[in-house]
């Protein structure tokens, strides 16, 4: 890889800055890689994570062969939307997770794809498992596409890494982003858009006490995340709770609730970057009230997804309705459901 004209100088963290985010390199994975002697510039191996690099530097990481997963298949019902020898796009439900971590290591979306696609899968960041390019958190529900071999992997993260592959999520937030909020316009990072589409431009990193969170950084600093929101409708009294269309520009770890949290308009449900507000006296009915405190999860959907198929060339996109949960919610807030 080249080294950008906004690298950090030192090597670990221009590697953190740089390596694609689907590739799944931690910075601890980095320093490992770094120990190992895998990383060098211009065939000098480079044996320090403190070692000093600057833009234009091209730095190759040579990855240790795929090594078998420990997870097992299970039949774990899914629901597919397309697939071919090269590929498989799911409709993932909310609660499930997408690859197994520690606390997680059944039930998820591998195990699940490990028992339907059998051997033709991709490795990816050192295991053997399906070619997982994209993610989407546990409790976010939507479109994923995964890899089948290794090419459809390499001409997958190819498009997510250059940010060509469109994606749209239906989000859910407290109150109503609006061109004509004064507050809004004084956060940094917000601006808006002809056709009043509000855009987040906030580079995220790593919450500097809780390492489980995202957190919007300093300009210079994390990476760079772009969002894009469009108010699709709105409920209650003095607009209690939108309906945003969110386009994502960038792809980073939690980025929408992030992005929306940072903006003042957390998602409803989200339990570690919202809390519930209070509503006005009447602004909505008992039940839609009831419905909106009780949601135990982010309203966040991943609603469409649109790629460019990396053997036949096509341009392939996909839509996923509303889970039932997330539309019974609208319902009774009176919004539209439909995509």
């Amino acid at each position: 890889m080249v080294l950008g004209a906004d690298t950090p100088p030192r090597l670990d963290k221009a590697l953190a800055a740089h390596v694609p985010e689907e590739a799944s390199l931690s910075r601890s994975r980095i320093q490992a890689l770094i120990a190992e002697g895998a990383v060098s510039r211009g065939g000098i191996v480079l044996e320090s994570a403190k070692a000093k690099v600057a833009p234009g530097d091209e730095i190759q990481v040579e990855l240790p062969p795929v090594e078998d997963l420990e997870a097992q298949p299970e039949d774990i019902p899914l629901d597919v939307l397309f697939e071919d020898d090269a590929l498989i796009v799911v409709n993932k439900p909310a609660g499930m997770v997408v690859h197994p971590a520690p606390g997680a290591l059944n039930g998820t979306l591998v195990n699940a794809l490990l028992h339907h696609c059998g051997d033709t899968l991709s490795g990816i960041g050192g295991m053997r498992r399906p070619g997982i390019v994209h993610r989407i958190d546990k409790d976010t529900s939507g479109i994923l596409v995964v890899a089948k071999n290794d090419a459809a992997h390499q001409g997958l993260s190819a498009q997510f890494a250059a940010h060509s592959a469109e994606r749209e999520y239906r989000a859910l937030c407290w109150g109503v982003p609006s061109p004509r909020d004064p507050r809004l316009m004084s956060v940094k990072g917000v601006s808006f858009e002809p056709g009043q589409v509000l855009k987040i431009n906030a580079p995220l990193d790593r919450h500097r006490t809780d390492r489980k969170k995202m957190a919007v950084c300093a300009v210079g600093h994390g990476r760079h995340a772009v969002t894009r929101a469009q108010v699709m409708g709105q409920a209650g009294e003095g607009g209690a709770v939108a309906l945003l269309a969110c386009q994502l520009e960038t792809g980073r770890t939690h980025q929408i609730r992030v992005h929306l949290a940072h903006a003042g308009h957390p998602l409803v449900g989200d339990p570690t970057y919202g809390r519930a507000r209070k509503l006005a006296k009447g602004a909505l009915n008992d039940a839609a009230a009831a419905a909106l405190v009780g949601f135990s999860r982010q309203a966040l959907h991943a609603a469409t997804l649109g790629f460019e198929h990396p053997v036949s060339h096509e341009f392939m996109e996909f839509e996923a309705p509303l889970p039932a949960d997330m539309a019974e919610l609208l319902d009774q807030l009176g919004l539209d459901a439909e995509l």
